[in-house]
């Protein structure tokens, strides 16, 4: 008898899994609008978010005009987002928000949609469109509720996404100089150091710049060698003054010492040939 155990138990739980299926079947079926709701609060208030949501879903064109409304729409944008579809989570906030601008989860409603956009943003190797959104969401809430108990969590993730978009600014102006692409990359670090100035990656920046610029002038043509190499010097004079303790000093002060060569073997002709 105890060889059949297993099976018996297996037997009672797939009985006790259907019944419990076929009640939530019957639930979606009915048209006891009052029913569903309670049922739909119950499992949401139980973490059981996909079965709430379904429920929900149907239940909000049949609740208009009825006080339950405002809970249950919000309730609905809040299972997205436990589920984790930011995409979905971020519009029924978004939508609650507009709809119900005095409810008590207004604050709440307008928080969730700005870190629903932060959820979604992705890796910095991609587009960051989704990101720029939600910064500005998570400002735009910022203003709104100066005081608000969300503040600080709303405050760090708009960091990360500066982060991101600040790591993504210099991996691009590096994968420039990687690819031998000078030029653009002395302007992608140009305006890397301008817009970050004080990141932690300006050192390096510095320094790939200043090399950035002396392979430039190394690959130049001749009329254009001189003016390159000079902007050498001053990348190097800005490098030094900024990082006299760099581990790449010595490679900057060779670079600063061959353009001063470079520039000395270039003949007043050429120059006038610029």
């Amino acid at each position: 008898m105890l060889s059949f155990r297993p099976t018996f138990f297996v037997l009672l739980l797939s009985a006790l899994l259907l019944g419990s299926c076929s009640g939530y079947q019957k639930l979606l079926k009915s048209g006891d609008v009052n029913k569903k709701y309670e049922a739909a609060v119950q499992y949401y208030d139980k973490g059981d978010f996909f079965k709430a949501g379904t429920l929900l879903e149907d239940l909000i064109p049949l609740l208009k005009g009825r006080p339950e409304a405002e809970k249950a729409q919000f309730y609905f944008a809040n299972t997205n987002y436990r589920q984790r579809n930011y995409v979905l989570s971020a519009y029924y906030f978004r939508s609650f928000a507009d709809t119900y601008p005095n409810s008590q989860y207004a604050e709440e409603a307008n928080f969730l949609h700005a870190k629903s956009l932060f959820r979604d943003s992705p890796e910095f190797e991609l587009d960051q469109t989704n990101t720029y959104s939600a910064l500005e969401s998570i400002q735009d809430f910022l203003n709104r509720y100066a005081s608000s108990q969300f503040r600080p969590e709303a405050e760090n993730m708009s960091q990360e996404l500066q982060k991101k978009l600040e790591n993504k600014a210099f991996q691009s102006a590096k994968l420039y100089y990687n690819i031998r692409y000078y030029q653009s990359a002395v302007t992608a670090f140009t305006s890397f150091q301008q817009q970050y100035p004080a990141s932690a990656f300006n050192e390096e920046a510095a320094f790939l710049k200043l090399s950035a610029q002396y392979d430039l002038a190394h690959e130049s043509v001749p009329e254009k060698q001189r003016e390159r190499y000079l902007e050498v010097l001053a990348f190097y004079q800005n490098f030094i003054d900024n990082y006299p303790q760099s581990r790449n000093l010595k490679t900057a002060e060779t670079m600063y010492s061959k353009s001063r060569e470079e520039i000395a073997k270039i003949k007043p002709a050429d120059t006038a040939a610029k």
